[in-house]
């Protein structure tokens, strides 16, 4: 049986290319390289490279300053990252409930709960692009503005993705975090990426990501001092020079994605029992197609992988997580939408090396274990 796995790294002949040429030493600067492309590619003032998607996001909250009972808010459908980094700083993570057609934040809902906590201790907010699809970004940075918080995006699906014609780390936010190897579509390499145009930050960010460690240029190179509590986040030559040839190839990929979704959306539009994402969205990059399983969403993923189809879920929301729903006693129905929609979501498999035929077959296997619903 041919198996279509849900998720599949591309390795393509200048990824191997770059790799060859780090590895045999006739180019060792694949990092800075990386870093200019990136910048050059998503349209910000600086970028730094890091070990994971998740070393961007704790940098981030490192370079924001996060301390003890700050508060930052994030959507209760996120990876456990996005939270997990705040509680690094004993600090808190506030969830705020979705919206059903994008699983994405639910604006009103967080400009309320700003309208209503108004404090110094409010730091952040941390918007994910699930999926890729954007947020209305104006309204948050205008929130942002009237209530004085910074908003750092949460991008690990959205590289290449835009917003009104503008590439997402160039439209406007604090800091905006990529993953090159993002939740449940693991890449081959690790690599994340901290875009700002805020040379503060960048600052703040590039000293704490190696240690906090100062050196003086006159000095003999072994000479050092620190000053702050840092760590170490970089990324390895090797991991940088495949994740080159991933950004340089992202926009040819983002294409094959939508032709792939359409030809989801166009099969199995109708389809009883399975709900397809909207289409209305010109920009959406499809880099997850979720759809909705009206009865049993688990057995239909266990008929599929029977079938030798892959799926994913995007996600289990936060406060249903053991660590979470203790820690702050938050109860089942806390957040109804998230939680109808995670009873009912099914990501398909979707990347730029499937073929029609793959496509097709994922098609066919959906259809076939859909008939059998009653």
């Amino acid at each position: 049986m041919h198996t279509i796995p849900f998720s599949k790294y591309e390795s393509s002949r200048e990824a191997h290319s770059n790799v060859s040429d780090a590895l045999d030493g006739e180019d060792t600067n694949q990092v800075e390289k990386l870093e200019d492309e990136f910048k050059e590619y998503v349209g910000a003032s600086y970028a730094l490279a890091t070990s994971h998607g998740t070393s961007a996001l704790h940098l981030a909250m490192l370079a924001l300053d996060l301390k003890r009972g700050d508060k930052v808010v994030c959507s209760v459908n996120a990876h456990p990252s996005v939270p997990e980094v705040v509680r690094h700083f004993d600090a808190e993570p506030v969830f705020i409930d979705i919206e059903d057609k994008t699983y994405n934040i639910n604006l009103d809902k967080l400009e309320n709960y700003l309208e209503d906590n108004k404090s110094k201790k409010l730091k952040a907010v941390i918007i994910t692009h699930l999926g890729g699809v954007t947020v209305d970004l104006e309204r948050v940075y205008s929130m942002a503005k009237i209530y004085d918080v910074k908003i750092v995006e949460d991008a690990s699906d959205a590289l290449g993705a835009t917003y009104k014609g503008e590439k997402i780390g160039s439209t406007g936010a604090d800091i905006v975090c990529f993953n090159f190897s993002p939740h449940l579509k693991k890449n081959i390499c690790n690599g994340g990426m901290l875009v700002t145009d805020d040379d503060e930050i960048m600052e703040r960010a590039r000293l704490l990501a190696n240690h906090a460690i100062v050196k003086d240029e006159d000095a003999l190179e072994y000479i050092y001092d620190v000053v702050d509590i840092g760590n170490d986040y970089s990324i390895s030559e090797l991991n940088a020079a495949y994740i080159r040839a991933q950004v340089n190839e992202q926009d040819e990929n983002i294409a094959r994605q939508r032709e792939i979704a359409k030809m989801y959306s166009s099969a199995l539009d109708g389809v009883a029992h399975v709900t397809i994402p909207s289409m209305e969205n010109e920009e959406n990059p499809f880099s997850l197609y979720i759809i909705k399983i009206d009865k049993n969403r688990d057995s239909f993923a266990v008929e599929l992988r029977e079938e030798g189809i892959g799926s994913g879920l995007h996600y289990i929301p936060l406060h249903l997580l053991s660590y979470y729903k203790t820690k702050y006693s938050l109860r089942v129905n806390d957040f109804p939408v998230a939680l109808r929609s995670y009873q009912q979501v099914l990501s398909l498999p979707l990347y730029a090396s499937m073929s029609d035929e793959e496509v097709k077959s994922v098609i066919e296997k959906v259809k076939k274990i859909a008939k059998t619903r009653v």
